[in-house]
């Protein structure tokens, strides 16, 4: 054994991160410029953004939270992933609009939309965002780590260890580095979510013995009972509220920017959006029957988000083991790389490039590594924070939402403005502080709350204000209207082509 591992596990373990650092090491050769940095020089089709999208959307920590809410909740803890289920046909029409507007990020779109100052403030947020969910992503996979180990590497220690290795291939070779990388560890993970499965029935006696070992209640995809501290009752109303929260929270996400802005054409984006987030609601169905199971073989673990590492380690054949750990740790490395990119572009070009416009684009690009470099070290201080996977899940799910409300608006109601897309954030922020710190309503009725506060301030502030300059609305939507490819009629129409 060799820390906490068998000597094959752990030769297959360093083998594929060995592996997978070349490969993101290889791809950084394309990196040119600071386009190809931050959004691949917008050349990736549909094969390659599939997996992309697949491989940031499914990360270590949605296992480790699924397996862990479906140990304490039943299979109904399948909805901590699968609450944007029902939004994933959404995609097909919402990608196509990402890429029309040529933006490299989203405080892009609040800049020229709204202007005011929202698109440096939104930058801040993006960046704060990213360093919680690199911290969110870390602290799973480490959890799972020390259990695959038997607690002989500490969370702390693999957390580490992942950090300097997506550090090394992702500052040389940015959002192409990250794209590749989830291409290889996305296979990786589809085959693997399934693989611990065969097992775990096979001890519990097929379907049948499982069925006999755990009362009915554990296989309802509802849980309307007291949850266990931290957890929520599922309901056809949890399920139906939180999805329309997922309508905003998608758009407000920084990243979904550069997954619809970075494919060849609106197609790609499409494609690559849509069927890599469908192929993660597949991947954890298993990941929530591996949560059930578990509750029969270890009816008495104290931190359900141990369960994932444990059954990993006991149930799986040796080499499997160390395949299963190499995979989740590079998925979750892949993700980091991407929201590490993601977020110093936000830096860079809403924040320091504005006020820094006569440097050369090289300087630019050391710029963004060093940021990222700074984020990743805040993902790993917040580890330090929050020592629950699924209590910093709720923290993050409501937060891009209030950013999605003006999105919506911006898109949607030519007469909405900077002052009441101002509203309509803070207005939603606020209240969510409100009942969530003052009055400690569930999730779900925070949701109502906010969201119906929110969009009633823009609504309400933007047709009270005087309305935006017609020059600028037809600015933007002249680029929403207008198809990628056909940017001749944009020229023709005397505006300048955005890269």
């Amino acid at each position: 054994m060799l820390y906490g591992l068998h000597y094959l596990d752990f030769t297959t373990l360093l083998i594929y991160l060995i592996g997978i650092t070349i490969v993101g090491l290889l791809a950084s050769r394309g990196v040119k410029k600071s386009i190809d940095y931050f959004m691949g020089g917008r050349k990736f089709g549909k094969a390659v953004l599939i997996m992309h999208a697949f491989g940031t959307g499914t990360h270590t920590d949605a296992a480790v939270n699924v397996v862990g809410a479906s140990y304490k909740l039943g299979l109904a803890g399948i909805w901590y992933a699968w609450l944007p289920l029902f939004v994933t046909p959404f995609y097909w029409v919402m990608m196509p609009l990402f890429r029309r507007m040529r933006y490299i990020t989203t405080a892009d779109f609040f800049d020229e939309r709204f202007g005011m100052g929202l698109g440096r403030v939104y930058s801040l947020f993006g960046i704060f965002f990213y360093i919680l969910s690199m911290g969110i992503m870390l602290e799973g996979t480490g959890k799972m780590a020390s259990g695959v180990t038997g607690g002989a590497l500490s969370t702390e220690f693999c957390i580490i260890v992942m950090s300097v290795l997506f550090l090394l291939y992702g500052l040389l070779g940015g959002l192409q580095a990250a794209v590749w990388t989830d291409f290889v560890q996305g296979i990786f993970i589809i085959v693997l979510s399934f693989i611990l499965w065969p097992y775990m029935i096979d001890q519990l006696g097929g379907f049948k013995g499982m069925h006999e070992l755990l009362p009915i209640e554990k296989f309802s995809l509802a849980a309307p009972n007291d949850p266990p501290e931290g957890y929520d009752r599922i309901t056809v109303w949890f399920v139906v509220i939180l999805t329309i929260n997922t309508l905003f929270n998608i758009p407000g996400q920084p990243h979904t920017m550069e997954m619809g802005g970075s494919g060849k054409s609106e197609t790609e984006g499409r494609v690559g959006f849509t069927y890599g987030n469908m192929i993660k609601r597949f991947c954890t169905i298993a990941w929530a029957f591996i949560g059930v199971g578990a509750i029969a073989l270890y009816p008495s673990i104290s931190d359900p988000e141990l369960v994932f590492g444990q059954a990993t380690r006991d149930l799986l054949p040796v080499g499997l083991v160390g395949i299963m750990l190499a995979s989740m740790i590079a998925a979750v490395m892949s993700s980091c790389d991407s929201f590490m990119v993601d977020g110093s572009a936000l830096f860079v070009e809403n924040i320091y490039r504005p006020y820094k416009k006569d440097r050369d684009d090289r300087h630019y690009l050391n710029v963004g590594r060093f940021v990222g470099v700074l984020m990743v070290i805040g993902g790993i201080l917040i580890t330090e924070y929050f020592h629950s996977v699924i209590s910093l899940w709720r923290f993050l799910v409501p937060l891009p939402a209030f950013w999605g409300i003006a999105i919506w608006g911006g898109i949607l109601w030519r007469r909405s403005n900077g002052y009441g897309a101002w509203a309509g954030i803070l207005g939603s922020t606020i209240i969510w502080v409100i009942v969530n710190d003052y009055y400690g309503l569930e999730l779900q009725e925070q949701v109502v709350w906010y969201l119906t506060g929110g969009v009633a301030a823009l609504l309400i502030v933007s047709k009270l204000s005087p309305a935006m300059p017609k020059e600028r609305l037809d600015k933007f939507y002249a680029f929403l209207h207008t198809p990628v490819g056909e940017e001749q009629k944009l020229a023709d129409a005397g505006y300048e082509l955005r890269h």
